[in-house]
């Protein structure tokens, strides 16, 4: 961090209400949550598109709106509204689970939401440090072509992933397994095209295919790395392609350079390796060939800030609830094995109908005034940030922060001092979904969008 002083002779590049730091499904939800509000935001952006891993990290699939393999909807607001204009707009394929879509159609539907919501975007831009004032946050310095720049703002939501705002203001923080620091391992996504996709669907006898890495690593034509397939995103739009989540790196520390590095060399030749099994091993992927890599690895846990609540795996099972509720999360305990290939021992899968409630406290930073977190850096477990790190759930959180911040400072009041009963009031008339009795009204009687 570095002081006002020090800050105040640098060049000004931007001087707005609320600076939303980081473009992915938080930051976009943040942004739009914010100037919504009547109040001016800015986003900035290390890579030259909105989404984060949906845009960047070409993960063509969100997912959950609905209680755990269900069809009772328990998320709406900005989260929902993204995923139904992507549908309107034949860019995707949406049931009551989530949406696959163009990843490029994705990337300019959200430019264009930030254009009609007046919100200012300035991409490859690195933000550096926090400027600090009397222990609260009043801006940021960033770096870009430019040079090293100075944004004014008077709220800051920190959507980095890696909480990197937070650390750099000095709030608490902790990262990684609780017993080692040890984090999730990271995913480089790539599309692949040359697919006759219901050829391989009529083939595929189960989700995993673990049969499959199996029989090509005894034959000498896969290594050890993976043996589980996560997810393949297809949508009719574009009828020979097909999105991959596969690649498995373990050992990477998200806030480094060098790890990052090394995780997208490795991920680039799995992506290759695979390809090749594929083509001999997966009817229907005989012809496949390699579309593309996206500019960034998946990456699913770094620093999670102390938060004035610490929203816990145990809080989720039992269906805790809480006053001060932004929205629901209903996504299994979904933990990639930390020490080799597969899933890890901590998975847990709900019953039916499974969902939580999201303290708006986890997003408030005990020690950094001005400043509010949103994804998946907020204030949680190890455990329970396999269900809360998803996308559709860090747009909840990412809209509750940035409605947050501009409340508050409607209200000349701080974040954590803000009236939650306002806040919960705004997120309602945009369609959050927070409680119960949300649920019972938007459920009554309706049919999912797509189904009307």
């Amino acid at each position: 961090m570095i002081g006002i002083n020090e800050a105040a002779v640098m060049p000004i590049a931007a001087d707005v209400d609320v600076l939303v730091v980081g473009g992915g499904p938080a930051g976009v939800a943040a942004a739009l949550g914010a100037s919504r509000n009547g109040v001016s935001v800015m986003i900035v952006e290390q890579f030259n598109c909105l989404g984060g891993v949906a845009g960047a990290g070409g993960h063509g699939h969100i997912s959950i709106y609905s209680a755990w393999e269900s069809r009772i909807r328990v998320t709406g607001g900005i989260s929902y509204e993204i995923g139904r204009r992507l549908v309107e707009e034949n860019a995707g394929l949406m049931n009551h689970h989530g949406v696959w879509f163009e990843v490029e159609k994705y990337k300019f539907l959200l430019e264009r939401m930030m254009s009609e919501a007046g919100v200012r975007l300035l991409y490859h831009s690195f933000f550096c440090e926090a400027v600090m004032e009397q222990g609260a946050v009043v801006g940021a310095i960033i770096q870009n072509k430019s040079g090293r720049q100075f944004i004014r703002a008077r709220r800051i939501v920190d959507c980095t992933g890696d909480g990197d705002v937070a650390a750099s203001a000095g709030a608490p923080y902790v990262q990684g397994r609780e017993n080692d620091g040890k984090c999730q391992p990271v995913t480089l996504m790539f599309t692949i095209g040359g697919v006759d996709w219901p050829k391989v669907e009529s083939w595929r006898t189960d989700y995993a295919m673990r049969h499959v890495w199996e029989e090509a690593q005894r034959n000498g034509d896969m290594e050890p790395f993976q043996f589980t397939i996560m997810g393949f995103w297809w949508t009719p739009t574009r009828p020979d392609q097909v999105g991959v989540n596969f690649t498995h790196i373990t050992g990477i520390d998200s806030t480094r350079a060098e790890d990052l590095t090394r995780a997208t060399l490795e991920g680039r030749r799995q992506a290759f390796q695979t390809i090749d099994v594929f083509r001999k091993y997966v009817p229907g992927m005989e012809g496949c060939y390699m579309v593309s890599t996206p500019n960034t690895v998946g990456l699913r846990e770094s620093r999670r800030i102390v938060g004035e609540v610490v929203l816990t795996e145990h809080d989720m099972k039992a269906q805790r609830p809480w006053e001060d509720s932004i929205g629901h999360g209903s996504f299994y305990i979904d933990i990639h094995h930390i020490d080799g290939p597969g899933m890890d021992s901590t998975v847990w899968r709900p019953e039916k109908g499974f969902r939580y409630q999201i303290p708006y406290r986890i997003l408030i930073p005990k020690s950094a005034g001005n400043l509010l977190v949103a994804g998946r850096c907020v204030s949680v477990t190890h455990v329970a940030l396999g269900s809360i790190r998803v996308m559709v759930q860090c747009g909840v959180m990412g809209e509750a922060a940035g409605a947050a911040a501009a409340l508050s400072l409607r209200g000349g009041v701080a974040p954590q001092d803000l009236d939650l009963s306002s806040l919960q009031a705004e997120l309602r008339a945009h369609g959050g979904i927070l409680d119960e009795a949300d649920i019972a009204r938007e459920n009554a009687g309706k049919a999912w969008f797509w189904e009307a």
